[in-house]
């Protein structure tokens, strides 16, 4: 596996593993097939693994502790903190608001070692930031895990370029990670994106194949759970489906010509904008791993290139990222 180097030194896997869906969000999961999934992203030399305490919750990271603390050696673990939720059977982590007040942040680092069974984090992320508390005093407090060698790094999720560099002052930060795929491509235009490379910061895209979307598979919410967050998403719905389906299909016909799958075509694009970018797809089972993981070496030409942006131009996809009250729960 080719690797990519995040800020403050960090070396990863080109294409890293999102482990949300294998606990939660996309419907039923299977642990048995979760874990065999996690033992052959090691095997194909996957050391980048991205996990939540919200994620569940709190069952993702004890699926990875099970899975990757025998096998530590080698591997950049991240998780995150900073929003709250409904934790109780059956609510499957709703969230509920964000939390970025400094005791909240080493509280949840303590609880996170316990259920990774690590003894110290990788990358620890803000996952979303809380209006009510500065980004420096958050910060400021996860740059004290640092120091009590709790924490490796530090990271911010879904934050605004000046919200970046405020963060950054306070500590260095080596990731930032928002969502980035060719249907969602708001970091090339807010300045998140020219803010990371300014401060020599790691991207890492989240849902880099458009929550199953873009890979050609996913057609729209028939089929899906009822339980499957994705029925909520206004890009899945109605006359926003119809439209972002044409799009889909050019991706679709230009894989098939060159003998490979939407999916990898997606992934390359996303690992062809710069060798500081390393997306981190999910993936549940195998034969989706190993297809994600091969889009590493998929190298398109720049005329793909060209197509793909004019396809996905800014204002061709059809519907918000997220429902309007996430949306506005989340913002900062």
């Amino acid at each position: 596996m080719k690797k990519r180097t995040l800020g403050q030194g960090l070396e990863v896997s080109a294409v890293g593993l999102g482990c949300m869906g294998m606990s939660q969000a996309y419907g039923a999961y299977d642990e048995a097939d979760s874990l065999k999934t996690l033992d052959r992203a090691l095997d194909l030399g996957v050391n980048f693994f991205d996990t939540a305490e919200a994620y569940g919750p709190y069952r993702n990271e004890e699926l990875l502790g099970r899975s990757l603390a025998s096998r530590r050696a080698g591997l950049v673990i991240a998780t995150k903190f900073g929003f709250t939720f409904k934790a109780q059977a059956g609510d499957h982590g709703a969230i509920s608001g964000t939390d970025g007040r400094p005791e909240h942040a080493k509280e949840v680092a303590e609880a996170s070692l316990k259920r990774l069974r690590l003894d110290v984090i990788d990358l620890y992320y803000l996952h979303r930031a809380d209006p009510a508390v500065p980004i420096e005093d958050t910060v400021g407090a996860m740059a004290d895990l640092v120091r009590d060698g709790k924490v490796r790094a530090l990271g911010l999720s879904e934050v605004s370029a000046d919200m970046l560099r405020r963060a950054h002052a306070v500590h260095p930060i080596a990731a930032l990670q928002s969502e980035y795929s060719l249907w969602t491509r708001d970091v090339e235009s807010n300045g998140v994106l020219a803010a990371c490379r300014d401060l020599g910061i790691g991207f890492v895209p989240f849902s880099p194949l458009g929550r199953g979307f873009l890979t050609g598979k996913q057609v729209g919410t028939d089929g899906l759970e009822e339980k499957d967050f994705r029925r909520s998403l206004p890009r899945f719905q109605d006359e926003n489906l119809a439209a972002n389906r044409l799009l889909v299909e050019a991706v679709t016909r230009m894989a098939e010509a060159r003998g490979v799958t939407a999916a990898q075509v997606a992934l390359a694009w996303v690992l062809a904008q710069g060798n500081d970018i390393v997306p981190i797809p999910g993936a549940r089972r195998i034969r989706h791993l190993e297809e994600n993981v091969a889009a590493a070496d998929i190298a398109l030409i720049s005329d793909d290139l060209d197509r793909l942006n004019d396809i996905f131009a800014p204002g061709k996809v059809a519907g918000a990222r997220y429902p309007e009250a996430f949306e506005k729960l989340t913002k900062t």
